[in-house]
């Protein structure tokens, strides 16, 4: 199928996955340990805390107001201390998917405590919403070669963490393609590797950001008008505590109403996409 026309629901042109990765303070703890005294780095922590404090109100606000389900991808440390949130980001009819207990690797982690981590945040999700993920995204970075057979044996339906592709896939075991889809998202279609800032730590370590807004605007909407003419998936990954400031919403929204100017687009959330590339290819 590599020069064959995706077919979409509806005969749309293309997907579009808009995807938040809830990550609190957990990033900002992490990165913490890391430096003598890190454990002092109060201020780092409080850009966690103001992400689920105000960020996510106006995200979900923003979805809301053009009719946009989202896929939020919460650690589980997160979802156990802001319940509400969770509850609230459900009950509108976006999905939760699982992003590890505390954002920690995956890469260096056994079978075993990779399970353990799996188990425990599925856990919390099931007691807030009734309903556990079905869909993945590992957190800081890489994951095992035996993750991907792990989540199909505790139930999910997809992840997406790769990079290898503009499309969705089945994942390949043993050389067998499998009913596990993988959704890549791309460096170039997140926006914390564009604006992400702190001191201390320092993020990033050379100091050399934050972009200008119109540039990173320039870059997302060249980027969707690629995947658009292409007939592609395109599924940005964002950060609420980066697009979600005062002036960084407004920035999503102009986002918005670019892929929304066409109307052949099919904005969906990453089980819609997952189950839909499974039942036709």
């Amino acid at each position: 199928m590599e020069n064959e026309r995706i077919k979409w629901p509806d005969d749309a042109r293309c997907a579009v996955m808009l995807s938040f990765d809830v990550d609190g303070e957990t990033t900002w703890a992490n990165g913490n340990r890391g430096f003598e005294g890190g454990n002092n780095f109060i201020r780092s922590l409080s850009i966690g805390q103001y992400e689920t404090r105000r960020c996510i109100r106006r995200i979900l606000d923003l979805l809301g107001k053009y009719g946009i389900k989202g896929t939020f991808y919460v650690p589980g440390w997160v979802a156990e201390r802001n319940e509400p949130m969770i509850r609230e980001i459900f009950s509108h009819g976006h999905e939760l998917g699982h992003h590890g207990y505390t954002h920690e690797r995956f890469y260096d982690k056994t079978y075993e405590e990779q399970a353990e981590i799996i188990d425990r945040s599925q856990e919390i999700f099931k007691k807030i919403t009734g309903k556990a993920a079905t869909g993945f995204r590992t957190p800081s970075g890489d994951w095992a070669e035996g993750t991907p057979g792990l989540l199909v044996k505790k139930g999910f339906k997809y992840s997406s963490s790769m990079r290898g592709d503009d499309r969705p896939y089945r994942t390949e075991f043993e050389g067998q393609e499998s009913d596990f889809i993988e959704i890549p998202t791309r460096w170039e279609l997140d926006d914390y590797v564009q604006m992400a800032y702190n001191l201390y730590p320092a993020e990033p370590v050379g100091q050399d950001r934050i972009s200008g807004y119109d540039n990173v605007l320039d870059n997302f909407i060249r980027e969707f008008d690629g995947y658009y003419r292409y007939g592609l998936c395109c599924a940005f990954m964002m950060h609420p505590q980066v697009i979600g400031t005062p002036g960084r919403i407004l920035l999503l929204e102009r986002l918005i109403r670019h892929i929304q100017s066409h109307p052949d687009v099919w904005i969906a959330t990453g089980e819609q996409i997952a189950d839909w590339w499974r039942e036709n290819y």
